[in-house]
């Protein structure tokens, strides 16, 4: 939390999804503002509770970290510089050496589905600008099923502009990876991603939107 401060000068919010490990207490005592939710809403669903509140309370953008560890303080500010330098409106921090075959068997077969030209699909380290988190606050957004794939198809459906940047990670110190968990676990995900994917999709506008941000370096 110290970290984001320093590298950004920001406001931190931490929305405790009914944790029963002390993180709120934790998060309040660092100085951050907590959002305590009185039920667990599930890693999209207390996403979109930090940007309602960002919605509400006027900001102009969001960084979103997972909190495992992963993300480093000092990749922030490159989110920001390739929003500036290629006028996106969402740009996502991805580590490709973090990918494992399992994944990038999925995500091919995903940016296949989808039509997305992106080469990580569930890196939480994601800067929304005010224009996505006007959408990503609406009702329809509530409906998704999973962020990863879901709140991007709606967003470059709607014309906005995603790119990827390259940016450092650490192992992750906490938890396990909640979509390749277990091969049940990803069967499950990739079927409901496929439905989701199939019931969305408008194949006039697919990839319309989507840049890679190091591709253009």
């Amino acid at each position: 939390m110290a970290g984001v401060r320093r590298e950004l000068d920001c406001r931190v919010l931490v929305v405790d999804d009914a944790s029963t490990d002390g993180t709120g207490a934790a998060a309040r005592a660092a100085g951050a503002a907590v959002l305590q939710l009185p039920v667990g809403l599930g890693a999209w669903g207390a996403s979109q509770t930090g940007i309602r509140y960002a919605l509400r309370n006027g900001f102009d953008a969001v960084v979103t970290l997972d909190a495992d560890g992963q993300h480093l303080p000092e990749s922030l500010p490159l989110l920001f510089r390739e929003r500036d330098r290629h006028g996106a409106n969402v740009v996502i921090g991805t580590c490709l050496e973090r990918l494992s075959t399992p994944k990038k068997i999925a995500w091919r077969y995903l940016r296949l589905l989808t039509g997305l030209r992106l080469r990580d699909f569930t890196s939480g380290l994601r800067l929304y600008d005010a224009q996505a988190i006007r959408m990503l606050a609406a009702p329809e957004a509530s409906l998704l099923d999973y962020q990863d794939v879901g709140v991007l198809m709606l967003l470059a459906k709607q014309g906005l502009r995603i790119v990827e940047t390259p940016t450092p990670m650490n192992p992750r110190e906490v938890g396990h990876s909640r979509v390749f968990a277990s091969w049940a676990v990803v069967a499950r995900y990739m079927f409901n991603t496929t439905i989701l994917c199939i019931s969305r999709l408008d194949r006039g506008h697919r990839g319309a939107a989507i840049g890679t941000g190091a591709a253009r370096r």
